[in-house]
């Protein structure tokens, strides 16, 4: 995990090097700076919290601005930051976790501990880009993959990316969980324990909540996984048993 401030230094970094490559090439100035400013709002979604993330997003246009070269920019393109930023979160999202994938491998073994039916319905809640889909779709082949995902453009990529899954945008915390048999989740420590009062009062005895890298404080998991050093992969069938 990369050091504070060094991952807002990067994403500069990268917006800036899109900026400078494609002027080079001879794209104006406008053709320039909404590439770069779209790469680091992919990048800026990784921030720990909102006002990380904003930081991230705003370093490349602020620093343009401050530099001069943004004379040739339109002024109404001065908008696209905040339009970006309020695409890729929603104001509902920002306690939520910002995007961080799920490791490729972070599941293996996860369909031997939690075996499902064939055609059980299995969701990802904040699905992002699809990695976890990904990683639950190699567990469970014959199961029915669902994804939600509150920021629409992630949505819509992690659509086009995973055709194999239904994906829709939708608040996870709206959504009623009840029709899953495994709710996958890759949240914060903030969020269990809201996560475990939803499962617990939706989920049907026998279905399982999942949950990587953050334990829920207070339940007893029915087992644990750890295929990626530092993720561990923690298993809570409902109804859900306390310490």
């Amino acid at each position: 995990m990369l050091v504070w401030p060094l991952p807002a230094l990067l994403t500069w970094a990268l917006a800036w090097g899109i900026f400078v490559l494609l002027r080079g090439a001879g794209a104006s100035a406008l053709m320039a700076f909404v590439p770069a400013l779209l790469a680091a709002g992919l990048v800026a979604w990784t921030g720990r919290t909102p006002w990380r993330r904003l930081f991230m997003l705003a370093g490349f246009p602020l620093s343009l601005l401050a530099t001069g070269a943004a004379s040739a920019v339109p002024g109404w393109v001065w908008l696209l930051p905040l339009a970006l930023l309020l695409a890729l979160y929603p104001l509902g999202s920002w306690g939520d976790a910002p995007l961080f994938p799920t490791p490729e491998d972070a599941l293996d073994g996860l369909a031997l501990k939690a075996p499902l039916a064939e055609g059980a319905r299995v969701v990802d809640a904040g699905c992002g880009l699809g990695a976890g889909l990904v990683a639950l779709h190699r567990q469970y082949p014959q199961a029915a993959i669902h994804g939600l995902e509150w920021s629409w453009p992630l949505a819509l990529v992690c659509r086009l990316r995973c055709r194999f899954a239904t994906v829709r945008r939708a608040d996870i915390w709206a959504e009623d969980w009840s029709g899953y048999r495994l709710v996958y989740l890759f949240q914060r420590p903030e969020s269990m324990p809201r996560a475990m009062d939803k499962a617990g009062a939706e989920l049907a005895p026998g279905a399982w909540l999942v949950s990587l890298e953050f334990e829920a404080a207070g339940y007893k998991p029915l087992a644990r996984l750890e295929t990626v050093k530092g993720k561990p992969v923690w298993l809570y069938q409902a109804p859900f048993r306390r310490r």
